[in-house]
């Protein structure tokens, strides 16, 4: 595989996913560790990507408050319109981040009167924007990567809701292994947030099905709701609706 290649294949995995490991690289491009190294390095002095030890992180999604510069927005708004319906007034509804949500968040109605609840800084920050809902950050040791609270004092604090429902953003989403993810303190806090609420909606643009990552959040079974920018009939939804999964 050439290098323009290889950079590229990084390039959608880093949109998608907004953090690859090496060694998942070296599996998915049949290339050395030194080969993978040189690559993130060159990405990186192009400003492209974060490289960090194990791996890189996306530049849209790391260390910023300004996101200008959405992956497939087209797609995350066309989400973000089929899930605002289900969000009511008076309703406590815990958020997790990533860039989909924050396109829910901006798409909520002005006048819309219900209490978020959220351990995503981004997330929380684009609430403000709407002065008739209440906003609730559950604030405790910050995991940088992800923007988001983390460790055993958001967990307990997450043990006390009882929500109405949970947007879950989502890393990788497989009809035998559930949702997935990398890092054990966001999939952590992520299976508090499941637990907290009464029902659980997974936001997924289209290219994060059918993938898996290392480390389970939680069985398919878990979630109540799938949205997609997808038609609801589409035949690459067929299989997680026959699994009982409601499809937006």
């Amino acid at each position: 595989m050439l290098k323009k290649e290889r950079h590229a294949h990084i390039m959608q995995q880093l949109n998608i996913h907004n953090k690859i490991l090496s060694s998942d690289l070296c599996a998915q491009l049949n290339v050395s560790e030194d080969t993978i190294r040189r690559d993130l390095q060159e990405l990186s002095e192009e400003d492209k990507l974060i490289k960090v030890h194990g791996g890189a992180l996306s530049n849209s999604f790391h260390f910023t408050l300004q996101f200008n510069d959405v992956y497939r927005v087209v797609e995350k708004r066309t989400i973000a319109q089929k899930a605002i319906p289900l969000i009511k007034d008076g309703m406590f509804v815990l958020l997790s981040g990533g860039s989909t949500i924050r396109e829910l968040v901006k798409a909520l109605p002005r006048e819309l009167n219900a209490t978020f609840i959220t351990v995503s800084i981004p997330t929380a920050m684009e609430l403000l924007n709407h002065p008739n809902s209440e906003v609730i950050f559950l604030g405790n040791k910050l995991l940088k990567s992800a923007q988001i609270a983390v460790g055993a004092d958001a967990i307990k604090r997450l043990e006390g809701i009882n929500a109405d429902l949970c947007f879950l953003g989502t890393n990788s989403i497989d009809i035998h292994n559930g949702i997935t993810d990398l890092e054990w303190e966001v999939i952590e806090v992520k299976k508090a947030m499941l637990q907290a609420a009464n029902k659980t909606v997974s936001l997924a643009i289209s290219e994060k099905l059918n993938t898996v990552q290392r480390l389970q959040v939680c069985q398919l079974s878990a979630i109540d709701t799938l949205i997609t920018e997808l038609s609801a009939d589409s035949e690459l939804l067929a299989p997680y609706k026959n699994a009982g999964l409601h499809i937006l």
